[in-house]
């Protein structure tokens, strides 16, 4: 397979090279390509060691690239195939802006080509490491100058520290300009975290979110491992709270299709919810610890109201899968892993990577009965430490892809 696959890439760079005008011999491919190396000029290509063969394994190799004066760089990728991993841990290449302490423009592993990378001047660093195991053919991308965009249209991004919002440029008169790369760097004060909503959102569609797209990172870095998304399309992120008092969003836009962009709005909050910060119930406030008892949990298990009714009386409105359930106390604790968020509240949401979860108590274990591996609508109260409470008579019901429609009228609608 690997012979077949590595016969495949030398037709395809062959062809390549072919389409190549006869005038453009600064372009065109080299026969070989060595671990890194300084590059100059208008366009070129650089790949892997050893390519279209086997890249050798433990090896780091560092290109660095620097176009005319006035330009700035453009990567693409016309061939990847590296041992693939969700966070690419083991063999990966880095593309960064400029040639030392760089911005990190991504990381790639995998078979799946990114779109154009552009840098922000007329340097760009690239380099590949490999690590002792798995291997594949690695990669061929050539890079070239562009013109770069007014620096009126292409100016975003910086260190935020108080609350506000953020935006494309252009936004929103014209779509955002083509080749952009934007980072806001937002920073509470210590022992706060930040609630992260977009009010408006449109950036270039593809299903991997390869050309254009908005990345969120926990902390001050582009760093995959605490990497809470990466979005496009047309439809909102759903809302996003940091882990801890520090949060980045990275914007890019490549050099072809764009879009009416975006706008974000951001505020801080307590790590923990003071008590007067809660809303309360008619029954029962929602800062309160209810313990089973048998008068509470001798009521009759049946689910009152409607969704439309349920929804502005109830504290947070979330959809998910339950992954663990334990009892303790005469009380069920369970895990939700989130598949939408459509009432917030102060129920406290973590992120893992693309995943987010939430704690919830059912104060009476069998009432209502919450089933490991099956996916509900929940809406209920908050405890003081941001755990969801279920009591018999909060509302939860199976959730199936038809219920989205009426809760995103719902999400919509004032209370």
């Amino acid at each position: 397979m690997k012979a077949a696959a590595s016969c495949s890439v030398a037709l395809g760079l062959l062809l390549l090279a072919a389409a190549q005008p006869a005038t453009n011999r600064q372009a065109q491919r080299p026969r070989s390509f060595k671990c890194g190396g300084i590059l100059s000029g208008a366009s070129g290509f650089i790949g892997s060691e050893g390519f279209p063969g086997i890249y050798p394994p433990n090896s780091k190799c560092t290109w660095k690239i620097t176009v005319p004066e006035g330009k700035v760089v453009v990567l693409s990728f016309r061939f990847m195939d590296l041992e693939s991993d969700n966070l690419c841990r083991y063999d990966f290449v880095d593309v960064y802006n400029g040639h030392a302490n760089g911005q990190r423009l991504g990381r790639f592993c995998g078979t799946l080509k990114p779109g154009a990378l552009v840098a922000n001047s007329n340097k760009m660093l690239v380099q590949m490491i490999s690590d002792a195991n798995t291997a594949g053919n690695g990669f061929v991308a050539k890079f070239s100058a562009a013109e770069p965009h007014e620096r009126g249209d292409q100016y975003c991004g910086g260190r935020l520290d108080k609350p506000g919002s953020f935006k494309t440029p252009n936004w929103p008169d014209r779509d955002y300009p083509a080749g952009v790369s934007c980072s806001w760097h937002i920073v509470a004060p210590k022992n706060q975290l930040i609630e992260l909503k977009f009010e408006k959102f449109d950036v270039e569609r593809d299903n991997y979110c390869r050309y254009d797209y908005v990345a969120v990172f926990n902390g001050g870095e582009i760093n995959d491992a605490r990497r809470i998304g990466k979005y496009c399309g047309d439809s909102p992120p759903a809302p996003i709270v940091s882990e801890i008092n520090e949060l980045l969003i990275q914007f890019l836009s490549d050099l072809s299709l764009t879009a009416d962009g975006f706008i974000g709005h951001y505020k801080f909050r307590p790590k923990k919810i003071p008590t007067t910060a809660s809303p309360t119930t008619a029954t029962l406030p929602a800062t309160t610890t209810v313990k089973p008892t048998v008068a509470l949990c001798q009521q009759k298990c049946r689910r009152s109201g409607t969704l439309e009714s349920s929804y502005c009386s109830s504290n947070f409105v979330i959809t998910g899968s339950i992954i663990t359930t334990n009892i303790k106390g005469g009380s069920l604790h369970a895990t939700v892993s989130i598949i939408n968020v459509y009432k917030e509240g102060n129920l406290a949401i973590q992120q893992a990577g693309k995943n987010m979860s939430a704690k919830i108590i059912v104060v009476c274990k069998q009432c209502p009965l919450i089933r490991r591996g099956l996916n509900y609508v929940i809406m209920g109260q908050v405890e003081e430490d941001g755990r969801g409470k279920i009591l018999p008579s909060s509302f939860t019901m199976s959730f199936k892809t038809k219920n989205q429609k009426i809760l995103n009228i719902l999400k919509n609608k004032q209370c």
